[in-house]
């Protein structure tokens, strides 16, 4: 991109500050307006007939393209993992479901652990009740990525972001 005295082109298309048409004037002339305001004449598209100029500030222009250079940050997600007993309280129950909306909202995935002990072992439907309750109420912002299956002693049912 060249800017102020390095363009040499004359006549030139001219675009002020905020967008409107000057025409097509001479790069000189160009080059006072644009010292006028304050500001820089830089050339935007050197292949037209004549080639378009436009009145800004070349600085932010320059930080704002590196800006938008260093936007493409992707995030990278994680897999939050949820432990729950089968005899989990009402409240404590939505409490884990809150918290997991809040890592889903994160774009995280998130692993339910329904873990049993001892005698828990010998009702092993109450916990699919409870997956079950729980796919209820996270559906409307995850979906299901691997279906509820007993690993051992746990099951295990995995979320993931809409």
């Amino acid at each position: 991109m060249r800017i102020n005295e390095q363009i040499r082109v004359t006549p030139v298309r001219v675009i002020t500050s905020e967008g409107e048409q000057l025409g097509v004037i001479d790069t000189e002339e160009a080059l006072t307006k644009a010292r006028e305001a304050g500001l820089d004449l830089v050339e935007v598209a050197p292949t037209e007939k004549p080639p378009v100029c436009r009145i800004m500030d070349y600085g932010k222009f320059k930080y704002q393209q590196k800006k938008r250079q260093h936007k493409g940050h992707v995030h990278h997600s994680q897999n939050k993992e949820v432990r729950l007993r089968p005899k989990i309280g009402e409240h404590d129950f939505m409490t884990k479901v809150n918290r997991a909306k809040g890592f889903l909202e994160k774009k995280d995935k998130v692993v339910f652990s329904v873990i049993f002990r001892g005698r828990e072992n010998a009702h092993v439907d109450e916990g699919f009740k409870l997956v079950e309750r729980l796919i209820k109420e996270l559906e409307e912002v995850s979906k299901v990525e691997q279906n509820p299956s007993m690993q051992g002693r746990r099951i295990v049912v995995t979320f993931a972001p809409r």
